[in-house]
């Protein structure tokens, strides 16, 4: 089993910093984004529940008495308001080896 299983970060455009809802990410602020190298990309990190089959589950309403029947889909649940196909959605192992880049690490010089 990977670590942080149910993690995934989501790189995006500096320019929609503005639209994080931060409650919905682990980042606390603007400020405590990690940016890259040329200052044009920044990432969030979020925790998702994938299910993977759709189930129907019943349960007895206290008000009422009665069954309620609900059905969950299978998906993919949890994910911020900024989320968009259009950006690259990772996981821990993938998340590591982008950021160990030069695109978001300076080399160190010998």
């Amino acid at each position: 089993m990977s670590r942080f299983q149910n993690r995934r970060w989501l790189v995006i455009p500096i320019e929609k910093i503005d639209d994080i809802d931060f409650n919905q990410v682990h980042e606390s602020n603007a400020e405590s984004l990690r940016r890259s190298i040329d200052g044009a990309l920044t990432f969030v990190k979020y925790e998702v529940n994938i299910v993977e089959e759709t189930y129907t589950e019943t349960h007895l309403n206290p008000e009422t008495g009665e069954d309620e029947t609900s059905t969950i889909e299978a998906g993919v649940y949890g994910r911020p308001s900024v989320y968009s196909n259009e950006y690259t959605e990772y996981n821990h192992a993938d998340i590591l080896a982008l950021l160990a880049t030069e695109e978001w690490t300076n080399p160190i010089e010998q």
